[in-house]
């Protein structure tokens, strides 16, 4: 069957779900895969932990603000163009950045790939919205977050277990090569319909992104968003220096730890969205934040004591 991007298709279609979700899964691993391994790559460039880590808000805050601007970009010359460029544009930075002589180069080499490569996964969402009904959408889209959990915690994990074997340097080497894998899995299948023809009326970023933000509902949606960037993204960044500087895991226990966190997303992805379609976003979401709030508060209750007795260390630890 011969789609375009703003057509309407009975069933997702595979082949584009598979490849959108691996490709949500490498982008998403390569993020992640940074801050286990902080300590090699401050040793590997003579520079602090501090310093390295500055490598984590070089990409997620261009990563961010670079979502706003893709999507009107897609609206006007097709999602298909900016996905396959993105994906591409990583390919070559994470192989360009196995390069990497300083620590600066390497802090530069992920800001660029974090503007190049954000236009994978928002892009990716809004090919979803386009082609599949909204009462089949969340299945799909529970692939989609799968893919990125699963990235989250494959790639925490990988980082600490493979970086001893690999090195730092292999590690992107592997990013880019899947990367590639998918480029290729992408011209082969057609996996990634073509726009018909660029949009004539696309409007301005910013009023579009104002008028949802007047509504109730866009206020009430992009504040769940907030709330799990917050707690996931954040948690995922320095999750691994605080088990080593608490409970002093080496790198195969903070890559255990990590993959336990994170794989029940990557499983149960598809299962919640399924449920979704069946009882509703508006109860399956606010059930998911719940559920995080109360996670968070006992974890904090039977952890304070060790908190108190070891933030001063973990400051230092982060700094230095």
């Amino acid at each position: 069957m011969q789609t375009d991007e703003h057509s309407t298709v009975t069933g997702a279609p595979r082949a584009m779900v598979a490849v959108l979700a691996a490709a949500a899964f490498v982008i998403f691993a390569q993020i992640f895969m940074i801050a286990p391994v902080l300590p090699a790559l401050a040793q590997a460039f003579s520079t602090t932990p501090g310093h390295i880590g500055l490598a984590i808000p070089l990409y997620l805050i261009p990563h961010g603000v670079l979502t706003l601007v893709w999507g009107p970009i897609s609206d006007r010359f097709g999602r298909r163009r900016v996905i396959m460029g993105s994906l591409i544009a990583f390919v070559v930075l994470a192989a360009l950045t196995t390069l990497a002589p300083t620590a600066n180069a390497f802090l530069a080499m992920r800001m660029v790939t974090a503007f190049a490569a954000s236009g994978v996964v928002p892009i990716a969402l809004a090919l979803v919205g386009d082609l599949i009904p909204y009462q089949q959408r969340g299945h799909a889209l529970g692939w989609l977050f799968g893919g990125m959990a699963g990235g989250m915690a494959f790639g925490a994990a990988g980082g600490a277990l493979a970086e001893p074997l690999l090195g730092w340097r292999g590690l992107f080497g592997v990013a880019a090569a899947f990367g590639l894998v998918l480029v290729i899995a992408a011209t082969v299948l057609r996996a990634i319909p073509s726009h018909a023809e660029p949009a004539a009326d696309t409007p301005v970023a910013s009023e579009g992104y104002l008028a949802l933000l007047r509504t109730a509902r866009g206020r009430r949606t992009y504040g769940y968003v907030l709330i799990n960037a917050l707690v996931q993204s954040g948690i995922y960044s320095w999750f691994g220096l605080y088990l080593h500087v608490h409970y002093g895991l080496d790198e195969v226990g903070i890559g255990l730890a990590m993959l336990g966190y994170g794989l029940p997303g990557f499983v149960l992805g598809p299962v919640i969205g399924r449920a979704a379609d069946r009882w509703g976003r508006a109860r399956v979401i606010p059930a998911g934040v719940a559920l995080t709030a109360v996670c968070a508060f006992a974890w904090l209750r039977r952890c304070r004591p060790s908190v108190h007795r070891s933030r001063s260390s973990c400051c230092r630890s982060v700094m230095t």
